[in-house]
This record gives structure tokens, sequence and C-alpha cells, in this order.
């Protein structure tokens, strides 16, 4: 392969205008990525040895609380079977909530519950245990259904 060479102007030198242009490129560059730096920020942390915080600063952890509707209609919470399965009202479960949403009041506490069914459970079993809680007050609810895969 021949090469064609431009007779008029054999050696063109230098060309100082493609470099001025790379480095205001280079320079853009700079520029913006310098607006997406992050500030560090100091941690605060307690050496081993050192005074525990103050009982002011350590939040109060909420008391979780697991419902399991089974198909058969049995209501467990936290792994303890409450009521019969035919009863509507649930009487034990409605008090037990009662009594575990006072205290987290008086302490200043949340109660969390998760509520969990069986696939094949009873839509009605679940309105029940919903009517318990609606009772007791305890408005964060969370619904899961089937058996938790640990």
């Amino acid at each position: 392969m021949k090469r064609i060479q431009d007779d008029d102007n054999p050696n063109m030198g230098f060309q100082i205008a493609p470099m001025i242009d790379v480095v205001f490129v280079i320079m853009l560059f700079f520029m913006v990525m310098a607006g997406a730096v992050k500030v560090e920020h100091e941690l605060k942390t307690a050496l081993p040895g050192s005074t525990p915080p103050a009982a002011a600063d350590i939040k109060d952890v909420p008391d979780e609380i697991t419902i399991v509707v089974a198909e058969d209609g049995t209501v467990t919470m936290n792994d303890e079977e409450f009521d019969t399965p035919t009863d509507k009202k649930l009487p034990r479960l409605t008090g037990d909530l009662i009594k575990l949403k006072k205290d987290a009041d008086n302490r200043g506490g949340k109660v969390l519950v998760t509520l969990q069914t069986e696939e094949q459970a009873r839509y009605e079993r679940v309105i029940d245990v919903l009517n318990a809680l609606g009772k007791a007050q305890l408005s964060n609810v969370t619904f899961t259904v089937g058996d938790e895969e640990a």
C-alpha cells in the first residue's frame, strides 16, 4: 500500500489546538466530578472502657410479635396457641394484645406485629385476628403469606 503525502505541507509540526481541546475536556471532567465528592462525617463511637452513653440516648427497641393463622383456624402468637379454632372473638388473644399494648405505651415503646397466614387459611379467621388487633389498638401490622423459609 502506498502512502499519499501532501506535497504542499510535508511536515505539519506540533499542533497546539488539539492539545488545548484535550486539556479543556480533562479540566471539564474534573470540575464536574469535584461536585460529586462525598464529605466524610465524624462517627461517634464509644471505645472499650469509656463511659456508656446516657440512658436518654439509648432508643427503646420495639416489641415484635408474630401471629400465625393456620389452615385449620388455629391462632398462635410467638409459638403459643390461643383460643379454639372455632372461637370468633379470640378473647385470650385480645386480652394479651391489650396488655402488651398498655405495657409498650407505659414504656413509650412500639409494638410491631407480623401476621403470617398459611396459604389455605380462611379469610374469615384472618379478619378475626385483625379485629383482635383493632380492639388492642395495634396498627403496625405486616402481612406475610406462607411459611417463612430460612
